[in-house]
């Protein structure tokens, strides 16, 4: 049985093995009435990097999942998915009337029970998600690194809320890198297909043909010599005609071939990151001794 996860605002999102099952299932859902708008499939990674060097796909997809206020525990799991080339499948704004199909629909065409393939991820040496690794943390290991990797140079481990310690109380000052990865998308298909096909043609041609006559005439004369009457005699023919011969020449007229010809191009990539800013207000009065301390 399927993992699908639903969310308090009738988004329901599962996640497929391969990109055929999970174009059937968005197709299926358009035509039982679901809005296009309403449905969107996120391929995952596309490219060969084995999975244990896929850190900076998982968190680049779990920045990409923030927009959907997905549990972080299944935004995590999700982005785990993707970067294993997973497809994701999300439909927001669902009508009441329209939940139970889409969750049949998405059940039927093969979606994957998310918490059997924890279980297979953490067998693989998968960490999962962390709570304490605050809502973007990465745990993993073989090939992630040691510990927790967080999105850019935060450690999410470090925190304590106020109360909680009798010790000197922290306040972690947190700055967050981009990370930006690459995934190959498909930008479509040529195909070149040859076949044969017979059409009429016509062509002009002059035949030359022959035709015997036998021509008979009434006379009155007297036998001569030449004649050569009283003897048996044969005279004989023959006509010739043309006919047409047909034959076929076969000539290359044009040659097509396909190249792939690849360029490389720059492209920048905008977003945000946020940084800890720190305000200290220190209304404390002073004393001589204070004053002696700070020279």
């Amino acid at each position: 049985m399927s993992q699908i996860s639903a969310t308090p605002s009738r988004t329901l999102s599962a996640i497929f093995d391969n990109q055929r099952e999970a174009q059937r299932a968005v197709d299926r859902l358009i035509d039982a009435g679901i809005p296009t708008s309403s449905v969107r499939l996120m391929p995952g990674n596309e490219s060969d990097t084995p999975v244990t060097q896929r850190s900076e796909q998982h968190q680049g997809f779990f920045a990409s999942l923030a927009d959907f206020f997905m549990p972080d525990e299944d935004r995590y799991s999700y982005a785990e998915g993707l970067s294993r080339g997973g497809y994701l499948v999300v439909v927001s704004d669902l009508e009441q009337a329209h939940y139970e199909r889409a969750v049949d629909i998405l059940d039927d065409e093969g979606s994957i029970d998310l918490d059997e393939r924890e279980q297979s991820w953490r067998s693989e040496g998968w960490g999962g998600y962390q709570a304490n690794a605050g809502t973007e943390g990465y745990t993993g290991t073989e090939g992630y690194g040691e510990g927790t990797a967080a999105l850019g140079s935060r450690d999410f481990g470090a925190t304590d809320r106020l109360g909680e310690r009798d010790d000197d109380e922290v306040i972690p000052v947190v700055d967050e890198s981009l990370v930006v990865g690459k995934r190959d998308v498909n930008l479509g298909r040529v195909r070149v297909r040859s076949y044969l096909r017979e059409e009429p043609v016509s062509a002009n041609v002059n035949l030359h043909e022959e035709r015997i006559t036998l021509d008979r005439r009434p006379v009155d004369r007297p036998l001569s010599d030449g004649d050569m009457a009283f003897r048996d005699r044969t005279i004989e023919a023959e006509a010739h005609a043309e006919e047409a011969v047909i034959g076929k020449e076969a000539r290359v007229t044009e040659e097509i071939s396909l190249r792939r010809d690849s360029t490389e191009r720059q492209e920048t990539i905008t977003d945000t990151v946020r940084k800890t800013e720190v305000e200290i207000e220190d209304d404390r009065t002073m004393t001589d001794t204070d004053r002696l301390s700070r020279r």
